[in-house]
């Protein structure tokens, strides 16, 4: 009943800016008033609000229920520096692939020590310690710097990590960071390529399209195919809708794609490498670990527990 309603209120809330407002305002309440539960309280009323279902975390078996117990249980301080989408470009730069980072500008501890008069015509820019705070800046059309600055500043107070519990954020130092925009030539939309890696070892791909809106903010209505490793598409679906799958190709590298997201997953039992592919030249987007919290509902239901049988969450390094 409660995930039902909260999916009606979601999805009103991308429509109506004003009921977005007091979502937002009312998400930010319930969050600080679960911040004192434990983790293992806190992920089995988070899975069922969020997927109507009951979380096993004595006896994991799904991916996404493997997902919630290393979130609770991995304490890798790598887990930490690759999130955070500043330090993150020393560890690419470690494993040899510096030459697919994206030009970046700068990078601001607070929104206002940005001078935008310095900056290019375009220009991408985001937080370090979070998810889907971003904007695009394009001189050539209208930008409330006074609003950027008041929304991007709240969100430098705010810890990602009471949001979903996601440890690897916990200790992220906030910053923004300015970086080149990366624009697919024909239509300015940039395809998402990402590699989940198990150990390692790439198994699937998931291709999201349309995840920004033109004004560079997230699009609640990204859709996403999913693909084995050898590009064959896969009628599974995780968390989006799907798109017609003959708007894509497989990209002529798509094998060097797969070598880089392998060699960056190395020490991980699960993580998501995206990766963007703009006429041949890769480019290095971010490394995730709990991709959409680890409540992304996937179908048919067998592949939840397919995937699942892929983390071995004993495994020692």
């Amino acid at each position: 009943m409660i995930y039902s309603i909260k999916n009606k209120v979601r999805n009103l809330s991308h429509e109506n800016k004003i009921i977005n407002h007091f979502y937002l305002f009312a998400n930010r309440v319930k969050i600080v008033s679960l911040s004192f539960l434990s983790d293992g309280i806190f992920a089995k009323m988070k899975y069922r609000e969020n997927t109507g279902r009951r979380l096993r975390l004595e006896n994991p078996l799904t991916f996404n229920e493997k997902l919630w117990w290393l979130k609770i249980n991995n304490r890798d301080p790598l887990l930490t520096i690759c999130s955070d989408k500043y330090k993150v470009r020393d560890y690419v730069r470690e494993c040899g692939l510096g030459h697919i980072l994206n030009t970046m500008y700068g990078v601001y501890d607070k929104a206002d020590e940005i001078d935008f008069n310095k900056l290019p015509e375009k220009a991408f820019i985001k937080t370090n310690h979070g998810s889907a705070i971003n904007v695009l800046f394009d001189r050539n059309k209208p930008f409330d710097i006074k609003k950027f600055t008041k929304k991007f500043n709240v969100a430098l107070k705010q810890n990602y990590y009471l949001q979903s519990r996601e440890w690897n954020y916990k200790n992220i130092e906030p910053k923004i960071i300015v970086e080149k925009v990366l624009e697919d030539g024909e239509n300015n939309s940039l395809i998402d390529y990402r590699f989940l890696c198990f150990d390692g070892v790439v198994k699937l791909i998931f291709i999201d399209i349309e995840t920004a809106a033109v004004d560079g903010t997230h699009n609640p209505y990204a859709k996403r195919n999913v693909y084995d490793k050898d590009f064959n598409y896969l009628d599974i679906k995780v968390g989006r809708e799907q798109f017609d799958k003959s708007t894509i190709t497989k990209p002529e590298n798509f094998d060097k794609m797969i070598e880089y997201a392998q060699k960056l997953s190395e020490p991980f039992p699960f993580c998501r490498v995206d990766l963007y592919n703009l006429d041949g030249q890769i480019y290095f987007g971010e490394i995730t670990f709990y991709p959409g919290g680890a409540t992304q509902i996937i179908e048919p239901e067998e592949w939840e527990k397919k995937l699942g049988d892929w983390i071995d969450i004993f495994k020692e390094k």
